[in-house]
């Protein structure tokens, strides 16, 4: 076998597999993009779910400040009726 004959049998031999390298490099390439893809948008949701939280926590503590504002009222409204002889 001369020199020719090997590089052409290497470069027969060669295409494919390099070809195969690619096709499996591009196949763990695109995973790692999926699964890349994933935690972005696992991230995003779960950054929106955190500001989501913190605004309703701020919006009940504004509800138990108003609940007890009006309940301070209805209290002073009632010693005040009974001041005037009414029934509370």
């Amino acid at each position: 076998m001369d020199a020719a004959m090997v590089t052409a049998i290497a470069a027969l031999i060669g295409g494919p597999v390099a070809g195969l390298a690619a096709m499996y490099g591009t196949r763990g390439a695109n995973r790692a993009q999926r699964e890349g893809t994933a935690l972005t948008g696992y991230n995003s949701l779960t950054d929106q779910l955190q500001e989501e939280r913190k605004e309703l926590r701020a919006e009940l503590a504004q509800a138990r400040l108003e609940l007890a504002t009006e309940r301070a009222e209805v209290t002073r409204l009632k010693l005040l009726v009974q001041q005037l002889g009414g029934d509370a």
